[in-house]
């Protein structure tokens, strides 16, 4: 026998998993372990959609499989508990709420984070081709609505919208669901109302605001949730817990607006249990201030600050000895881009000088003196433990813009006002995300892609992720998912290219995660760099670090830093993303500079005012990505781009970093449009002062991509260098000497430049020749040139005689080839030598004429024209061959 069950005080969402179970377990009986709120039992008084078996119809003895939905906690299945202690019990479980221990375990189970169970039955009956009826639709969509708060509570899904909007494609009767989830309040439910607000009280633990409050009912009171939200939204308190006595009874619902507090945690203490913002607990008390009390001194060890120091600075932090001169301070103050820098001495925390001090040292002439004699050495300090509120609020009470984070006499990180406000500032999303007003907008900063990351990403990815993510934990680090995939992630593009950076040390890690996923390693210790290697999967591990520039366009050099640096970094805001993988915050978007705005907008941003002048290379990346994705350049980035060219900075660029970004941006981009936007900003200049986009380059561009286009189509085996042509076609309205200048200013490499050059001269000798108006000649004025110098020249040509040749040799001539071979011609009693290669010659010949088409013909052809040395048995043609 198989029984489906739920919780006790069962809701919409029970019988919904309950009857969607039921189709996946045709056989099973459904029967409810205890009450049902009032609402649910309404609804089943009016539709009676399903059988549903009560207890004591059921022979416990005869159960071979329990399937539980919407709960996995044994106090809360009633008497079917009793069921668990058989040995040769099947037990499935289907969840939404998060494992703890002591939680019921199955043999199968299905627990994922989302709003309602009913959404993993209804992708489950989705994905097995198992379509509700409308009314089933109707009973999976009150289930999800409810549990959702109508999809409004913090936690709803993005699979949440997606289940109610396939159920109501299957006929969900949406008047039946607002009938049954309308929350109207009768005089006893005022009157309760009434009384819980009078006896309520609010503490405040690390600045969130709780209330608690009491009332006794002789009778049964049904559903109490609403309850909790109205007294939230009167009061407007960040939790609620209502204690309610009634019968031989105590139930606990609690609902909470912040991530502080954890009341599932909190009832779990009680036996009950639910989600982080949502749970209940039913418990036999003698009395409900007991229960109170109880809860209040529990309180404070569930209320724990997700946000302390230690998550919010910045680490490690750049720092100066006690006796370095004030020139030295001015010096790493700028190379750093920093405006205040903690003084150390003998290795332990000393103080803080100013970028404002250091000037004023300077301008009264103390350059040589020590930077301890200016050193503010009263400045209050934190710990890594200090919960954020009050770092905000020293802060702003002190006026103090840097915050040195202590831990046994040494920095161990830093807080400024920017970090600070960030806080601030996902705190106001999120409390609007979840306001009574109802605003359902996710908050755009710290916003979770964990379920992103799980969708878009194959599942050996998603568990390296994971996996390198404990892995950073256990080591003490901190490991991010940075680069190009965040970005494509939010473009809802495919990019399976893993780069990981660590703050800590990368190789150290790089080389554990080797171990842990039997990979194979390959370390980079002077660029703080790995790559692993595992089943044709490559995952790039670098250590967090900073860079500064020596010189405008230099390389630059890098030093271990935290992950804000190492974003900051980066060439454009868009570029700037990262995903933390630690367990504690998997999925976190971490944005410091606005790269989700940007994406939004469509703007290529750099992030800081010498972006184009340390790095002139990302000019041309600027346009790369704007013509790759279809963005703007911010007007801003363009004034720096031409200010840059101005400044003359892009002399100084090394010509193989100026040739890899064209090539780059051939492959990525439509090259036609990536070129008229360079020659646009004038950066074509960059390459050689006669390069002009003028209508014929422009012509012989689009000539050559359409070139390109056609011989893709065709699937040749032998494959084109598509840099070289574009290459070639840019550099083709240059006279020879300008040409030679421009590839010695890309630093072209040799057998490229060799390959061009020629090419071109070679090109115009072809054309020259064609149209030959044979097959023969044609065959040999292009069996010899490589297939850039003819796919150039049939870019490079108008002439529709030409192109047709051109075409008439790749599509058909060069395929052709005798059937003989020199074995043949052996056995035809030729001896070896140079006559093989004149007689193949004159073959291939006849062929491309035309006149040859059987091997018969070949052979006869040979017999006619040439006679084998030497006296030869008198033996036909076809006993020679094979």
């Amino acid at each position: 026998m198989e029984i489906i069950t739920s919780h006790l005080n069962a809701d919409f969402d029970s019988l919904a998993s309950m009857v969607a179970a039921k189709k996946l377990y045709p056989h099973a009986e459904l029967v409810f372990p205890g009450s049902q709120e009032r609402k649910l039992r309404d609804f089943l008084d009016v539709f009676n959609p399903v059988e549903i078996k009560r207890l004591k119809e059921i022979d416990f003895s005869r159960v071979a499989k329990l399937i539980i939905v919407d709960t996995k906690k044994p106090g809360r299945i009633g008497p079917l508990a009793k069921l668990l202690s058989k040995k040769d019990l099947k037990v499935h479980i289907y969840d939404h709420h998060p494992l703890v221990k002591g939680d019921i375990r199955g043999e199968i189970e299905k627990i994922e984070d989302v709003g309602a169970t009913a959404t993993i039955f209804t992708e489950l009956l989705k994905n097995k081709k198992l379509p509700p009826t409308p009314m089933e639709a109707t009973i999976l969509a009150l289930g999800i609505y409810e549990e959702t708060g109508r999809l409004l509570f913090p936690s709803t899904t993005e699979r949440d919208l997606l289940a109610v909007s396939y159920l109501l494609r299957k006929g969900a009767n949406l008047n039946i669901v607002s009938n049954f989830l309308k929350v109207e309040f009768g005089a006893e439910e005022l009157d309760l109302l009434n009384e819980l607000v009078k006896s309520s009280r609010e503490i405040v633990l690390s600045g969130i605001k709780i209330m608690i409050a009491k009332a006794y009912r002789e009778t049964y009171v049904g559903d109490a949730a609403h309850l909790v939200h109205r007294i939230m939204d009167m009061e407007d308190i960040d939790a609620g817990i209502l204690i309610l006595g009634m019968e031989d009874k105590i139930l606990i619902v609690a609902r909470s607006r912040v991530a502080e507090l954890n009341v599932a945690g909190l009832l779990e203490e009680f036996g009950g249990g639910g989600h982080p913002n949502a749970a209940s607990a039913t418990i036999k008390e003698a009395s409900i201030e007991v229960v109170a009390d109880r809860i209040t001194g529990l309180l404070p060890g569930h209320v724990k600050p997700v946000k302390i120091a230690s998550d919010i600075m910045t680490s490690p932090v750049i720092t100066m000895q006690w006796d370095s001169t004030i020139k030295e301070a001015e010096d790493i103050l700028t190379k750093y881009g920093v405006n205040v820098l903690p003084v150390q001495k003998d290795g332990r925390y000393f103080g803080l000088i100013s970028r404002e001090t250091v000037e004023k040292a300077l301008f009264h002439g103390f350059k040589t003196h020590r930077c301890m004699e200016f050193t503010t050495t009263d400045a209050i300090t934190v710990g890594p433990d200090t919960p954020a509120r009050d770092i905000e609020e020293i802060m702003i009470e002190q006026n103090q813009r840097f915050m040195p984070v202590i831990k046994d006499g040494q920095i161990t990180g830093a807080i400024t006002r920017t970090d600070l406000l960030r806080v601030l500032y996902e705190e106001f999303l999120r409390r609007r995300h979840i306001d009574k007003e109802g605003i359902t907008e996710k908050p755009v900063v710290g916003r979770n892609m964990s379920s992103w990351i799980k969708e878009r990403f194959p599942g050996e990815i998603f568990e390296l992720l994971r996996v390198s993510g404990d892995l950073a934990d256990s080591m003490g680090f901190s490991a991010y998912l940075v680069g190009g995939t965040v970005r494509d992630m939010l473009l809802g593009q495919e990019n399976l290219d893993i780069d990981i950076v660590i703050e800590g040390d990368g190789i150290l890690f790089a080389k554990a995660l080797s171990e842990r996923l039997k990979a194979s390693v390959r370390c980079h210790r002077s660029f703080g760099t790995a790559r692993i290697f595992k089943d044709g999967l490559r995952v790039d591990i670098e250590t967090a670090r900073t860079e500064y520039y020596e010189s405008p366009a230099a390389l630059p050099t890098v030093e271990i830093s935290s992950i804000k640096k190492d974003l900051y970094r980066r060439d454009f805001t868009i570029n700037a993303l990262a995903i933390k993988l630690n367990p504690k915050d998997f999925g976190l978007l971490i944005d410091f500079f606005g790269g989700q705005r940007d994406i939004k907008e469509k703007t290529i941003r750099v992030l800081h005012n010498l972006s184009c002048i340390e790095d002139p290379t990302r000019a041309f990346r600027a346009v790369r990505f704007s013509e790759r994705f279809g963005f703007k350049i911010s007007k801003h980035t363009e004034n720096l781009i031409k200010s840059a060219i101005k400044l003359s900075l892009f002399e100084k660029l090394s010509g193989s970093r100026l040739c890899e970004e064209l090539f780059i941006a051939f492959r990525e981009t439509n090259p036609v449009r990536t070129l008229k936007r360079l020659s646009d900003l004038g950066l074509l200049r960059v390459i050689n002062q006669k390069l002009v986009f003028d209508k014929k380059l422009e012509a012989t561009l689009v000539s050559m991509n359409e070139t390109l286009a056609w011989y893709n189509l065709l699937y040749m085996e032998e494959k084109a260098d598509m840099g070289v042509l574009y290459l070639m076609a840019l550099l083709s309205r240059l006279n020879d000497d300008d040409r030679k200048e421009a590839l010695e200013r890309l630093s072209t490499p040799p057998g490229i430049k060799e390959l061009i050059l020629n090419g071109m001269s070679k090109s115009a000798v072809i054309l020259g020749k064609l149209p030959v108006q044979n097959p023969v000649r044609l065959y040999h004025l292009l069996e010899k040139a490589k297939i850039e110098i003819i796919l150039f020249s049939m870019a490079a040509t108008k002439d529709a005689n030409r192109k047709k040749e051109i075409s008439q040799f790749l599509l058909e001539l060069r395929k052709i080839k005798p059937v003989l071979t020199g074995e043949d011609l052996k056995k035809m009693g030729f001896t070896p030598g140079p006559v093989y290669s004149k007689i193949l010659r004159k073959l291939l010949d006849a062929k491309l004429s035309g006149k040859l088409r059987t091997v018969d013909d070949e052979i006869k052809f040979v017999r006619s024209h040439y006679q084998p040395e030497g006296d030869n048995p008198k033996r036909t043609a076809k006993e020679n061959l094979p």
